[in-house]
């Protein structure tokens, strides 16, 4: 039975201390892992102080952090966690019910941290090609068999789309579930560059990705 799987939550972190301790309460009655790429605030000490396994990267690399974290975690099912995003209540329960539905991997729905109405239809527009297109990206909690992952090899060693290949690659496989009931996602990285800018950087990078352009490159430029 699916229900007696183990899920293990895995949350790359870099200087988080801000969110760290609200999406950890969110992952209830589960396995979790942090996984620090070399943090220079208090975020692995909250982690420790909320009794919470911390394993150390040697890069700040999310690929590598996640990979890193899966290769410890003993639960049958793996669920990326980014350290700004909190899991709904019961989302185990939601996740056991997605993987036992004969699909391959899965995410929730988002919902960004934030009363701005033009926020609403960024969402509209994320669930949209979630459901669509079967393209979730990492801010959706991306959950899916812990063999499978390890079968595909884990995380391609990217500098900055890393989730966006693996989904890629799951989508070969078979079905990607988008649970309805959506992760709550913070709203810095939309109130730092404003809305539309964040559209166009998000759009333009995966297209450049699309053309095989040097994910390095990518990187350099998306994190200008």
């Amino acid at each position: 039975m699916i229900h007696s799987a183990r899920i293990s939550v895995i949350i790359p972190v870099l200087n988080e201390a801000e969110n760290i301790a609200a999406t950890i309460a969110s992952t209830k009655n589960v396995e979790v892992i942090v996984v620090d790429g070399g943090s220079q605030d208090s975020t692995v000490q909250i982690v420790k102080d909320l009794g919470v396994k911390v394993l150390v990267s040697n890069t700040a690399s999310r690929a590598q952090q996640m990979n890193a974290g899966a290769q410890t975690a003993t639960g049958e099912i793996l669920l990326f966690l980014h350290a700004d995003t909190r899991l709904p209540i019961q989302f185990d329960t939601m996740v056991y019910r997605a993987i036992a539905s004969n699909v391959v991997a899965g995410a929730f729905a988002l919902r960004i941290d934030s009363a701005l109405w033009r926020l609403r239809l960024v969402e509209m527009g994320v669930n949209m090609r979630s459901r669509i297109f079967a393209l979730p990206y990492g801010d959706q909690a991306i959950f899916l068999k812990a063999h499978l992952f390890h079968e595909l090899g884990g995380f391609a060693n990217l500098p900055i789309m890393e989730d966006f290949e693996l989904i890629c690659c799951l989508r070969r496989r078979g079905r990607i579930a988008i649970i309805s009931t959506p992760v709550i996602t913070s709203k810095r990285r939309w109130q730092k560059l404003g809305i539309m800018q964040t559209i166009f950087i998000n759009q333009v990078a995966i297209i450049a990705y699309l053309l095989s352009i040097s994910p390095q490159k990518i990187a350099n430029w998306y994190r200008r």
